[in-house]
C-alpha cells in the first residue's frame, strides 16, 4: 500500500470550506476523487465558500470533483448523493464525517431548534451517512471511515459549560467506538481525528474569546487525515486520534508551518 490516495474516491460532509476541504485538496493532490456533499450551493456573505468553489480547488489542485448539494440529517438526499457518487466513480473507497454544528450554550441558552441541529447534523448525520456508504466501502480495498470527533472523556468539565454540543458530538464518537467494531471483521476501518489545537476556521466564531493568531491552519487535520487513509484498514481501527500525535508517529517533528502565527502560544482544543 504506497502512500497515495491516487484514484480513491473520497465522500467528504460539509467540505466546501474549513477542514472537510483541506481534507479534499490534500486527497486531490494525489490525484483522488473527492465528492463534496454540502449545502452550501451559493455564496453566503457570513461564510466563505460553496460546493462548487470546491470543486474548482479540488479539480485545480489535481483531483476529479463531484459537488453535491446535500443535507445530511435527510435520508432521500444522502442516499441519492452515495447512488450519483457511485455512479460517476464506481464506488467509494472513504467517508470522512466532517460536517458538524456547534453551539457552546448551556442547557438553560440553548433553543430547542439549535439542539435539534446538532444532533441532527453530528449524530443522525455521522450514522446516515455512514450507513448508506458502508455496502460501497465493503467493496473497497483499503476502506475507511474518518469521523472528525474528540475523544471519549467522561469527566463532567466537558458537559456541565455546553451539554447539549458535548452530547452531540460524542454521539459521533460513540459511532466510531460501534462502528469499528461492528465492521472489524469485514475490514472497514473506523476512526475518529481530533485538533490538539484550536484550528482556525469559520467554525472559531462559534468559540468565544480565541484569538485565531493562536490557532493552527486545517491543513494539520488534512495532512493527519491523509496520514490514517493511507494506512491499511487492517492496521488501525477504533481509535480516537489527536492531528499532532498521527503527524509525530509519521515522522514530522517541526509543527510551526501549521500555526498561523509561530510566534504566539496554542490554544488547546475542546474536549483535551
Amino acid at each position: 500500500m504506497t502512500a497515495s490516495l491516487a484514484n480513491r474516491t473520497l465522500l467528504i460532509t460539509g467540505a466546501s470550506r474549513g477542514i472537510g476541504l483541506a481534507i479534499g485538496l490534500r486527497a486531490a493532490r494525489d490525484g483522488a476523487n473527492v465528492v463534496i456533499a454540502a449545502k452550501s450551493n451559493v455564496p453566503n456573505p457570513k461564510l466563505p465558500g460553496t460546493i462548487h468553489t470546491a470543486a474548482a480547488e479540488i479539480e485545480a489542485a489535481g483531483g476529479r470533483a463531484l459537488a453535491i448539494q446535500c443535507d445530511i440529517r435527510d435520508e432521500d438526499q444522502v442516499r441519492a448523493a452515495v447512488a450519483a457518487a457511485v455512479e460517476r466513480f464506481g464506488g467509494i473507497d472513504i467517508l470522512v464525517n466532517n460536517a458538524s454544528a456547534i453551539s457552546l450554550t448551556g442547557t438553560l441558552h440553548t433553543p430547542m431548534k439549535r439542539f435539534d441541529l446538532m444532533f441532527g447534523v453530528n449524530v443522525r448525520g455521522t450514522f446516515l451517512c455512514s450507513q448508506a456508504c458502508l455496502p460501497h466501502l465493503l467493496e473497497s480495498e483499503n476502506p475507511h471511515i474518518l469521523t472528525l470527533s474528540p475523544p471519549l472523556n467522561m469527566d463532567p468539565v466537558w458537559f456541565g459549560p455546553h451539554l447539549a454540543y458535548t452530547m452531540a458530538k460524542y454521539g459521533m464518537s460513540q459511532c466510531v467506538l460501534g462502528m469499528a467494531e461492528e465492521f472489524r471483521a469485514a475490514g472497514v476501518a473506523v476512526n475518529a481525528l481530533w485538533p490538539r489545537t484550536a484550528i482556525h476556521t469559520a467554525a472559531l466564531a462559534m468559540i468565544p474569546g480565541i484569538d485565531p493568531r493562536n490557532c493552527r491552519t486545517p491543513q494539520i487535520m488534512a495532512d493527519a487525515a491523509h496520514a490514517v487513509l493511507t494506512t491499511p484498514s487492517w492496521a488501525r481501527s477504533g481509535q480516537f486520534l489527536l492531528d499532532e500525535d498521527v503527524l509525530r508517529e509519521a515522522g514530522v517533528q517541526d509543527f510551526s508551518g501549521y500555526a498561523v502565527d509561530a510566534t504566539r502560544p496554542l490554544t488547546p482544543d475542546l474536549f483535551l
